[in-house]
């Protein structure tokens, strides 16, 4: 198979190359060429820009299939499907699972969940814009392929060379040990695919020639946020105590926690996905991978973090002397 991946350096598309690769894929990787540049060497690379609407390098060539990896608004859509027009076979597009109502809608929801409205007068995105965007690259990858249109609408994504927090802040608390402050509920739903099996599916989709969209979700049985900080301490060997917190007492975006109206965003159905191949590793070994990764690479600071001496200060507890005593004097 001759793949065509747009991006393919970061995270899920460097995962993506990765399996291809193994499965014997000729694969050529277009982007800027600023990101990953020791990797896959003898992979061919088409250097352009998405931003710009520099597309010249994909002038020429054909291929099986593209993977788009680093299309976020309808303009780098429109753009690709222009450049690459009936030169490749399928197009598989990444999304998200962003594209979905945030309410109305119960645990279990498969892929003909009600979607947001497409968005395409903003390539400003936010939280607010994100999945309209991607809504609206959908609609166009499918309007222009038809049948030979997948789309990949992926969860939270964790394993090693993972550029978010998600994952990592937990299994680097929970190994650290000790009482370990939670802002949110126990029993939280939390699902976290490993980039591996999304990239798997990806694959698989390609090979097997399947249109339609697909939830790539994980892990592979149902976890709450408890389970899953335990499961962290089990794999680093140590004890922990989850204390919940107020959320409101970290800052916002703390890794994989929601409120309780969002929960059913962390229980949708992988049942298609599945069906079609999606693997399912066990959380305690991407939890494993993702330990020894962040610790070869020397735990750089992460962004949406809670510093040991401001987990010190949120558990320690509250001197409530003063307020007894101005109460007993009527203060």
């Amino acid at each position: 198979m001759r793949l065509l991946v747009l991006g393919g350096t970061s995270f899920v598309g460097r995962a993506i190359v990765d399996d291809a690769l193994r499965q014997g894929a000729e694969v050529t990787l277009f982007g800027r060429g600023r990101t990953g540049t020791d990797l896959f060497p003898g992979v061919p690379r088409l250097i352009g820009d998405r931003d710009t609407g520099d597309y010249a390098a994909l002038q020429g060539g054909s291929w099986d299939a593209v993977v788009d990896v680093s299309g976020y608004v309808p303009r780098h859509v429109e753009q690709s499907m222009g450049a690459l027009g009936d030169r490749v076979g399928r197009y598989l597009f990444i999304s998200s699972q962003a594209v979905y109502v945030r309410s109305g809608v119960g645990p279990g929801s498969d892929e003909d969940a009600p979607r947001r409205p497409p968005v395409r007068d903003t390539e400003e995105l936010d939280e607010d814009t994100y999945g309209p965007c991607k809504v609206a690259c959908e609609d166009d990858v499918v309007a222009r392929y038809g049948s030979r249109a997948t789309i990949v609408r992926l969860g939270k994504v964790a394993g090693p060379h993972d550029v978010q927090d998600g994952l990592v802040y937990w299994v680097r608390r929970a190994a650290r040990g000790g009482r370990v402050a939670l802002p949110s509920s126990p029993e939280q739903p939390v699902q976290v695919i490993d980039s591996r099996d999304a990239a798997r599916l990806v694959l698989r989709l390609l090979l097997d020639g399947r249109p339609g969209a697909f939830n790539a979700v994980g892990p592979a049985e149902p976890t709450t946020m408890a389970e899953l900080i335990t499961t962290c301490a089990q794999v680093a060997g140590s004890r922990v105590e989850i204390v919940p917190v107020s959320p409101e007492a970290v800052p916002p975006f703390f890794p994989l926690t929601h409120p309780e109206p969002m929960w059913p965003t962390q229980q949708r159905s992988p049942a298609r996905a599945r069906a079609a191949g999606l693997p399912a590793t066990p959380l305690a070994v991407t939890v494993a991978d993702v330990l020894a990764w962040d610790r070869e690479r020397g735990e750089p600071p992460l962004r949406h973090a809670l510093s040991p001496t401001e987990e010190e200060e949120l558990l320690a507890p509250k001197d409530t002397s003063v307020t007894r005593n101005r109460t007993a004097h009527g203060r």
